[in-house]
């Protein structure tokens, strides 16, 4: 399949020199949508609008009034609110939900001049690893479509990979857009916790919750982290922390200090081919003159249990909120208030959502509150202190972002297996630092690896020059 390559700024250097239009680079892209249905990886296309925000576009590239993301063709995950678009995070209870408001990440978006060009599927409420548990069918791995793109962010990642699109915006809670750019070959950026507001995105675990990006093109991640990031009045959970120009290279010729696990070396759960992409990453950085240190990190075995816990009790809260009364699905004709929440919820939820909920009421419950929640709250505190201990040492970590390439669709009907899936990329979430996966060669079968580093709060800055500067020296 046919896929974009050229990087944003190439592009905006053909829009102004008049040898390429917003149009034709949006023609481009849903022409391919269209010859790839099969994906599943969009709900709904927005063709003509996209066309019509093309024109516009390229008639402010004329007048040389156009904004910084002008000829960035993005898609949004099913988690966004879009006025007047649908919003259904993917699930039958908000199926016929239309957004009366913008996400604070679309309004500055479509401020920057960049063109949505449609919504995109993803597994319910960003409740999975593999895009399965979408209301509306899963997405495929563009590369293999007996394998799933991963989730929950998959449509979105299954979109950029195949050039359906330059860009998307997607949600990482747990890992949610790490995993599927590993697993389609992209990059996927999860920055610090409130780096991006989250106003306007559709609530699973707050203080989990982190809008992402995905792109083909490495450079083409700060342009987009330029724009969306910063303070926002609609939350006060966003940072005022300044934003900087993370297209500046911090050093073209820096030298860093990385920390890999000693416990993840020898981790049986590792796939060898991720194994080998480890330690082969680890040759070359020390060819490189960077230092590579294995650390002990004693809180392994916790993260995993410290994050269901945690992001399952807050979903049990967040998710209080659709029974039938406000928006969404309502049941018909319930016989008292009582049958209404009960036949809302059951017949608008499905069942990785529905355990969820009843795994947050358990641990929420006052006979468990103390043993379960409390304990999770003191164990991520545990955590997030070792994380930067680690990082007043080394600038980044190293890690693989998933323990396996893309597996099959169906593989993981077990759901211990599938949460297994995120042990290597809860860590960023639980700690709330930054992390960034990037591709990283490819296993037997030709499907995608993928590493990530994480770096301390608000340096998605090193990221983006560890990255570069490995990449430039391999």
């Amino acid at each position: 399949m046919q896929r974009e390559t050229a990087t944003l700024s190439n592009i905006q250097v053909n829009l102004t020199r008049g040898t390429q239009t917003c149009e034709s680079l949006v023609e481009g892209y849903l022409s391919r949508i269209a010859a790839a249905p099969d994906l599943h990886a969009f709900l709904s296309v927005y063709d003509e609008e996209a066309l019509s925000q093309a024109r516009e576009v390229d008639k402010k590239i004329r007048n040389q009034t156009a904004g910084k993301l002008a000829g960035l063709v993005v898609g949004l995950k099913d988690v966004f609110a879009y006025r007047d678009h649908p919003l259904t995070a993917a699930s039958r209870i908000l199926n016929s939900f239309t957004s009366p408001y913008n996400a604070t990440v679309v309004t500055r978006l479509l401020e920057e001049d960049a063109i949505i060009i449609g919504r995109q599927n993803c597994d319910e409420f960003g409740m999975g690893s593999s895009t399965e548990n979408s209301a509306f069918g899963p997405t495929r791995h563009p590369a293999d479509p007996t394998r799933t793109p991963g989730g929950s962010s998959g449509g979105s990642a299954a979109a950029v990979a195949a050039g359906l699109c330059a860009a998307s915006i997607g949600s990482d809670t747990g890992g949610s857009v790490r995993q599927p750019a590993a697993f389609c070959g992209i990059y996927g950026l999860k920055p610090t916790y409130g780096r991006i507001s989250r106003h306007g995105l559709v609530s699973y675990a707050s203080s989990f919750d982190t809008v992402g990006l995905m792109t083909r093109c490495l450079d083409d991640l700060a342009p987009l982290l330029a724009a969306v990031a910063g303070p926002d009045e609609h939350d006060s959970t966003a940072s005022h922390q300044p934003v900087p120009d993370y297209a500046r290279p911090e050093a073209e010729d820096r030298r860093f200090r990385i920390a890999v696990y000693r416990e993840i070396l020898d981790a049986p759960s590792l796939q060898p081919e991720v194994r080998e992409a480890l330690h082969r990453a680890m040759d070359q950085l020390n060819k490189q003159g960077h230092t590579v240190n294995v650390v002990h990190f004693p809180l392994l075995d916790y993260l995993l249990p410290t994050y269901y816990i945690l992001a399952t009790a807050e979903a049990s809260s967040n998710l209080s909120r659709y029974d039938g009364v406000r928006f969404g699905h309502r049941a018909p004709e319930p016989a008292n208030l009582e049958s209404l929440y009960k036949r809302t919820r059951s017949e608008g939820f499905g069942p990785e959502v529905k355990r969820r909920i009843l795994l947050g009421s358990f641990v929420l419950s006052a006979d468990y509150h103390n043993a379960y929640y409390l304990q999770a709250q003191k164990v991520r505190r545990l955590i997030r202190e070792e994380t930067k201990q680690i990082l007043r040492d080394h600038e980044v970590m190293l890690l693989p972002t998933a323990p396996t390439t893309a597996f099959p669709l169906g593989a993981t009907s077990d759901p211990l297996s599938m949460y297994l899936a995120d042990i290597f990329s809860v860590q960023a979430n639980v700690a709330g630092v930054p992390a960034l996966s990037f591709p990283f060669g490819a296993d037997a079968h030709g499907l995608p690896v993928g590493l990530q580093v994480l770096a301390d709060d608000f340096a998605e800055g090193t990221l983006l020059s560890f990255v570069r500067n490995f990449e430039v020296g391999r």
